[in-house]
């Protein structure tokens, strides 16, 4: 470890959850160097995606991911911070010039999860209930299991959105469990979905660390905040999600998992209306993980994600 002792300043988003986040990274940098007096500063900003939900505007009508972080990007090309804390799967696949993911934090629960108004499953929603989700991959696949449920946007962060549902605005929402456990509201998750019935978005769970190509000092500091299963895990997802073509607005999910030197991969496309879906799946060394992604990619695009990707 270097000798160099200097402030280091975070950047993060500034709802409840980001932050939530962000302060457990740092809590973790701590204790994995307690013979370096750290001063971390946390500035939050206000990113482009966060000026769309104030303003009521669907996300589905921004181009791409990246809504989330491009201006923790540029805060960081500029040196307004040092490093940044991202959830994952709000990073695009391509990072910016001078920039670099430093470490990927051990995943969170990587599912999605039901929050209704009365405690019921989706199977046992209302006939025709309205459950807000605002993404298209969880829409489609849901759909399958209930092609009644009115699946209609909805807009704020977690505490939000669960009031929505308290207030009978909807009958259910469908959220990340990694989001709800972090903000210690894991008691209000009705039903979690396995992998099998809806499969995540790529990344999910999983909080990245990104900082500046150039700062050997901070890239040093981070790379023990590293948890190599998880890292190679989402390789592979961000691999399939890039040879996919991962800025279009088509549902793409992913989700991979390792288990001691073997890498499960599994990878989904979706069409825009919900109606035709592919899946697959590919296990291989967990070492070539992003070789197994592409190759996941290449499978499910001769299945017909091809054609849905196309808009066919």
């Amino acid at each position: 470890m270097c000798a160099q002792i200097r402030p280091l300043k975070v950047g993060t988003r500034g709802s409840p959850l980001a932050l939530v986040q962000t302060e457990m990274i740092v809590r973790q940098l701590r204790t994995l160097h307690p013979d370096q007096k750290f001063v971390v500063g946390l500035q939050s900003f206000v990113t482009e995606g966060d000026r769309t939900q104030a303003q009521d505007v669907p996300l589905a009508s921004l181009a791409g991911r990246g809504v989330f972080v491009k201006d923790l990007e540029q805060a960081l090309l500029h040196g307004a911070v040092d490093f940044a804390v991202h959830s994952l799967k709000d990073m695009t696949t391509d990072l910016g010039d001078g920039l670099v993911l430093a470490a990927v934090s051990e995943r969170e629960d990587p599912r999605d999860v039901l929050v209704s108004r009365h405690g019921v499953s989706l199977m046992e929603l209302p006939p025709n209930a309205r459950v807000g989700t605002s993404s298209p991959r969880r829409a489609a696949q849901l759909s399958a299991l209930r092609s009644d449920l009115r699946f209609e946007p909805i807009r704020g962060n977690v505490d939000t959105r669960v009031r929505k549902v308290d207030e009978g605005e909807y009958e259910a929402t469908v959220l990340a469990a990694a989001g709800l456990l972090r903000l210690g509201q894991g008691h209000r998750i009705t039903e979690y979905f396995s992998t099998d019935v809806c499969l995540p978005d790529p990344g999910q769970g999983a909080l990245a660390i990104e900082c500046r190509a150039d700062d050997d000092f901070v890239r040093e500091i981070l790379t023990l905040l590293n948890h190599q299963p998880t890292w190679q895990a989402v390789a592979a997802e961000r691999a399939l999600l890039h040879a996919l073509g991962g800025g279009c607005q088509v549902p793409i999910a992913a989700y991979g998992q390792v288990d001691g030197l073997q890498l499960t991969l599994q990878g989904l496309v979706a069409s825009d209306d919900y109606r035709d879906l592919v899946r697959g799946s590919l296990s291989g060394p967990a070492q070539d993980a992003e070789r197994l992604g592409r190759a996941l990619a290449d499978q499910l695009r001769m299945q017909g994600a091809d054609r849905i990707l196309r808009g066919l």
